[in-house]
């Protein structure tokens, strides 16, 4: 036969083992901190995302035609790559998971152009020796465009590094 544990149900009717219990070390303390720290900026950072989108959508909204269209289409893309919304200089920027603004879209009519912008900023991944484009002009978004912007965005985001 085993040596029996000396264990008696406690008040919440678990037992109860002798042991001497300090409660929580130094170390699981602050490990809990941390883990709350974590969780505070994680929601922090969620609400940032879900504010960024808001503001995107709401600039992308408040677009004259095509402008609007275009936007809307170029927003999918940039979703469907994994870069997350936000507004840059009033405009629908996109920016990658360390915040960096990757690419962005200037309407045509915000400056009174006879075309839109798609723009790449200097955190994009297009580098082609000592010179690469880091803006497009843009009248219409067809499957072709989609195809070449989505392709873009990969490069730009190291996908295809």
């Amino acid at each position: 036969m085993s040596p029996k544990k000396n264990t008696h149900m406690s008040g919440k009717g678990t037992p109860a083992i002798n042991k001497k219990s300090g409660g929580f070390t130094d170390e699981e303390r602050a490990a809990m901190k941390a883990r709350a720290q974590e969780m505070k900026a994680e929601a922090r950072a969620n609400k940032d995302r879900a504010d960024g989108e808001s503001a995107a959508l709401a600039a992308i909204a408040a677009m004259q035609e095509p402008d609007r269209a275009i936007a809307k289409r170029l927003h999918a893309i940039f979703k469907a790559s994994g870069l997350s919304a936000k507004t840059w200089y009033g405009m629908p920027a996109y920016v990658n998971n360390d915040g960096n603004v990757v690419c962005f879209f200037q309407p045509a009519e915000k400056f009174k152009t006879r075309y839109a912008t798609l723009g790449f900023s200097d955190k994009a991944n297009l580098d082609d020796g000592a010179m690469w484009p880091n803006g497009y002009a843009l009248t219409k978004v067809t499957a072709a465009e989609e195809e070449r912007i989505a392709s873009l965005v990969k490069k730009a985001t190291g996908e295809n590094a």
